[in-house]
């Protein structure tokens, strides 16, 4: 084989994005990542280091798109409008971009997302929607769980198709942002330990 010229480490993230749209991110070895460009896996070592390189550029890029769209779903936004909106930018990009989105899911060494653009702008947007619920810390931290584990719940059993009964699925979703919404607004203070 002979490796073609201008392989670089960005142009081999966005492949294996596209790899794992199509084959599930799961799937995505630096093997099929070589057949896909006609080269020898070592020829691929100048660019990543190994799998795990490569998964967690795969997940840094997904996580930059996937902040993008809700940035520009709630820019203008506050409240319920832009919770629906964040919702609806997660959900979409989720069912879009399956291979994407699963990365967005891996753990990410600390240190990364600290010198990561993308994250941190995550971090700035999701707790600034929630701001404007009057949430302050430890709340916040909470109530990202609680929307996080709400999407990505959804997300995955929409995904697999774990939603059988016969009311629309799209309906469910509204509903359950509505729900996600008054139980913002009405958060629970937390008892004070205090004495």
């Amino acid at each position: 084989m002979v490796p073609r010229a201008g392989l670089t480490a960005d142009r081999l993230t966005a492949a294996a994005a596209d790899l794992a749209d199509e084959v599930g991110f799961e799937n995505v070895t630096l093997a099929a990542l070589a057949k896909r460009f006609g080269v020898r896996d070592a020829s691929l070592y100048s660019h990543v280091r190994n799998l795990q390189d490569l998964r967690t550029r795969v997940a840094l890029l997904a996580g930059g798109e996937l902040i993008d769209r809700i940035a520009v779903a709630v820019a203008g936004r506050a409240g319920k409008d832009a919770l629906a909106a964040f919702a609806g930018a997660y959900r979409a990009y989720a069912m879009e971009r399956p291979g994407r989105y699963a990365a967005t899911q891996i753990r990410i060494d600390q240190s990364l997302i600290a010198d990561t653009p993308a994250l941190r702008r995550t971090a700035e947007i999701t707790y600034g929607m929630l701001r404007a619920y009057g949430l302050t810390e430890p709340d916040l931290t909470d109530a990202v769980r609680l929307l996080r584990a709400t999407f990505h719940g959804y997300c995955a059993l929409e995904a697999g198709g774990g939603f059988g009964a016969p009311r629309d699925v799209q309906k469910s979703w509204d509903r359950a942002v509505d729900a996600l919404h008054v139980a913002l607004e009405n958060w629970p203070q937390e008892e004070s330990t205090d004495d």
